[in-house]
């Protein structure tokens, strides 16, 4: 019986937001106590990320930031925290986090396409958000992009797609790949909500985006058929050899960020029509702020993922 690589530290738990902001490291621990918690607990492979001494992550980092801005977020996380922005703050381990975190994306891919399975990164702070210049939205370093971007320079990888289910849509991850024919990128995200981006007419430099913008109070009714009529077919016409799952779990009914009704379980459902694609899957979280409904999605996800297996 093969395990399912979770892939986590207790580092991700030091980039402190604020007491009052809601993405903080107990979205983390809710999560693991679920997983840990699960009836198929012991198929869960629990892996530390490598750490950045052993691999290096700016050259990865470069490929999709400008350095003055990846200089930036060294330099304020040194100097003791601050803001990227109002909706981003920095502590002083911030910058060791956010890098940690991108060595993790990167060694799921590499378990990925090592075993041909799926598997998932439990990490934060998370990405979607951040511009090449800019951090965003509580996002520092674009995860998705950077592990996108690393696949392709694996051996026999040639077409990479990222799908994002987080409810919101991931403007920083588009901004990184749209330019690139070899990767694919699908956002479903509630419209109209912040960042105010991810228009249907958004299609990419080489018609590589998808963008399905989602009413308010949209459930899995309103989801289902554009996975079976949209999603699915857009990647199966772009033939990717892994697909990057930006796993945000902020369109549950219970999250308090957003106004999309999807339960838990849902996560489960969408998943499946992931895996009808492939089983070279990535998930990576995201968004996702109510702790319940969060660490259930996570569950309905892997559990998904072992069902098939």
């Amino acid at each position: 019986m093969s395990l399912f690589p979770v892939i986590y530290a207790d580092e991700f738990l030091l980039h402190e937001t604020g007491w009052m902001h809601p993405e903080k490291p107990e979205r983390l621990t809710a999560i693991v106590k679920a997983l840990k918690a699960a009836p198929w607990a012991d198929r869960l492979e629990w892996q530390h990320p490598t750490p950045v001494e052993q691999r290096p992550v700016k050259p990865h980092l470069e490929k999709v930031h400008t350095p003055s801005y990846i200089e930036t977020v060294r330099r304020v996380a040194n100097q003791g925290g601050g803001f990227l922005e109002p909706d981003t703050p920095l502590s002083p381990r911030s910058y060791e986090v956010a890098t940690l975190a991108v060595s993790a994306w990167l060694d799921g891919i590499d378990r990925v396409l090592g075993r041909n399975e799926p598997a998932f990164v439990l990490s934060r702070p998370p990405g979607h958000h951040a511009l090449k210049a800019d951090g965003m939205g509580f996002c520092v370093f674009g995860n998705a992009a950077i592990a996108a971007y690393y696949a392709l320079a694996q051996p026999g990888i040639r077409r990479v797609a990222i799908l994002d289910w987080d409810v919101h849509h991931g403007n920083g991850t588009q901004e990184m790949v749209e330019s690139h024919p070899q990767i694919a990128y699908c956002s479903l995200h509630q419209s109209p909500y912040y960042p105010g981006t991810g228009e249907e007419t958004e299609r990419g430099f080489y018609e590589n985006v998808l963008n399905l913008p989602m009413s308010r109070g949209s459930a899995i009714a309103q989801y289902e058929p554009l996975f079976a009529d949209k999603i699915i077919p857009f990647l199966q016409n772009f033939n990717p050899d892994l697909l990057i799952v930006s796993a945000g779990y902020d369109a549950n009914a219970d999250d308090p960020l957003a106004g999309i009704s999807l339960q838990p379980q849902d996560y489960g459902t969408l998943t499946r029509y992931c895996l009808q694609l492939t089983r070279r899957i990535l998930f990576g979280l995201e968004g996702g702020y109510d702790f319940n409904s969060l660490a259930r999605s996570v569950v309905a996800t892997i559990e998904a993922c072992l069902q098939e297996s």
